[in-house]
């Protein structure tokens, strides 16, 4: 499962780009409790949403011009050099080239041969998210792709992961990931195929963020009401946990999970 002992490999980081940076703070703040702290001058308008003063992810103002409104999920790396060169060599893109934040660390931005955009981040003085796997916080992740297959072989060699298939009802696997060596209790993402969810096909492939919640099926209307869309009705993962998938007032989609076995790991998928 997913903590703030970070290891290359593992998620540490996680922001948002919207073109209403405070219609999404107020949005995420009625879900989630969040609170939005700017970074300060110097920032480019990027800031912190915080849960009880602790991060638990970044956003920023994005016009429509500049991109689609999205989550970015970031994954830890010794050298942000190195995983942008290997990223090119295994056939994906450097969208955003390795760059210092001040002391706090070094980011790269990337599409993997599918298209699907990603990022690392090279910690410093800020080692990552102060908070996951706690309600309001990230506690899993999906990579939904064309081809899990050749997303795991990429990814595996990018940041060296291991791999981990959990039975699901009907006989089929889920195939789960966790940095490399940290065994199965460090699984903190599935990869899925996208043919097999509409819903997530009609988008395109990109990585989907689960947050924990206390209850997916008020948190599902909660959404509604402030002005986001349930893409897929709370349903019930055997010896999982109740999730949703959602999509924020600008598009910008994620799902929500109401743990009930966290030996689990997290999601998995309702495909």
């Amino acid at each position: 499962m997913l903590t703030t002992r970070y290891l290359t490999g593992s998620p540490n980081w996680l922001d948002l780009a919207t073109p209403d940076l405070s219609g999404a703070a107020s949005f995420y703040g009625g879900l989630f409790g969040w609170t939005f702290r700017a970074a300060g001058p110097g920032a480019g308008g990027y800031g912190m949403f915080e849960l009880d003063g602790r991060t638990a992810a970044g956003g920023m103002a994005v016009p429509p011009e500049q991109g689609a409104p999205g989550w970015t999920l970031y994954f830890q790396s010794a050298s942000a050099d190195d995983t942008a060169e290997r990223v090119r060599n295994l056939g994906g893109s450097v969208t955003y080239e390795p760059a210092d934040v001040w002391d706090l660390g070094r980011m790269a931005h990337f599409t993997d041969p599918a298209g699907v955009g990603f990022a690392t981040w090279q910690p410093r003085t800020n080692k990552g998210l102060d908070v996951v796997n706690e309600t309001g916080s990230l506690c899993w992740a999906e990579l939904w792709t064309p081809d899990p297959g050749a997303a795991l072989g990429f990814y595996r060699s990018v940041f060296g992961w291991d791999e981990f298939a959990v039975p699901v009802p009907g006989g089929d696997t889920y195939v789960t990931v966790n940095p490399a060596g940290a065994g199965e209790d460090a699984m903190f993402a599935g990869l899925v195929a996208l043919e097999t969810d509409p819903v997530e096909a009609a988008g395109g492939p990109y990585w989907l963020p689960y947050f924990e919640v206390t209850d997916t099926d008020a948190t599902a209307a909660e959404a509604e009401e402030l002005g986001g869309t349930v893409r897929t009705r709370p349903i019930d993962l055997e010896d999982v946990g109740r999730i949703a998938k959602l999509a924020d007032p600008y598009g910008a989609r994620f799902a929500v999970i109401e743990t009930s076995v966290r030996s689990v790991g997290g999601a998995a998928s309702a495909a």
